[in-house]
């Protein structure tokens, strides 16, 4: 498998590790409940053990787009992997931290009073701006690459006008509050991302090795 295959496949599965996770997200309610306690925390763990599998893997896709793209592609890989460390932290408060505090105030309480309440809280607002530093990053990085795909024309047009209108409509959800104010806008990014990895993710496994990773010819005896 050639490393164009290879960096397609990568971006096509790590999306689709993420989406899974949206999609199979719990409620945290459960994780107050004594009786559901055990198997809302283990749901948990489980979508997100899935998501920070996938994180290296998009990563490694996100490579290999990079070396199709050349030099222009580079910046956009510097704020993707900014972004990556950001979601990275956000997936763990949320998803290792969360179910530990839970099991924490069931074990004191037995209630979540107000005190506790004030704790989770304070754990789901270090969560979520984490996932707002990653939403800056990685749509730069889209945004970047959308222009370089422009450029280049390495990938279809339409990849590189969907990833510059999917950017733009990504950072005016969070500057102006849409994202905080209705959480499932937040899910739509994500998936809008994840879409454009995928589409870019089946260009790449379409394509032909670049140029720059065929072997140099062999020298022709003089004479």
């Amino acid at each position: 498998m050639n490393h164009e295959r290879a960096s397609g496949l990568a971006m096509i599965a790590g999306s689709a590790g993420l989406i899974i996770t949206l999609m199979l997200h719990p409620s945290d309610r459960g994780l107050f409940s004594p009786e559901h306690y055990e198997s809302a925390a283990r749901q948990l763990i489980a979508v997100h053990s899935l998501a920070l599998l996938s994180l290296p893997i998009w990563f490694f896709g996100a490579v290999g787009l990079m070396r199709r793209l050349g030099w222009p592609g580079t910046a956009g890989l510097v704020f993707y992997g900014f972004g990556s460390a950001a979601v990275m932290t956000a997936i763990t408060f949320d998803g290792l931290v969360s179910p530990g505090l839970a099991k924490q105030i069931i074990a004191t309480t037995g209630t979540v009073g107000q005190g506790w309440r004030i704790a989770f809280n304070y754990n789901s607002m270090i969560d979520q701006a984490f996932m707002r530093v990653f939403i800056v990053g990685s749509m730069a990085a889209i945004a970047l690459w959308s222009a370089a795909i422009l450029k280049t024309r390495v990938l279809p047009r339409g990849i590189g006008i969907y990833g510059l209108l999917l950017s733009a409509a990504g950072i005016i959800a969070l500057v102006t509050g849409l994202m905080n104010s209705r959480p499932h806008v937040f899910g739509m990014a994500i998936v809008g991302e994840a879409l454009w990895f995928i589409a870019a993710g089946v260009q790449l496994w379409q394509m032909t090795p670049a140029s720059t990773n065929q072997p140099l010819p062999l020298p022709q005896p003089q004479g």
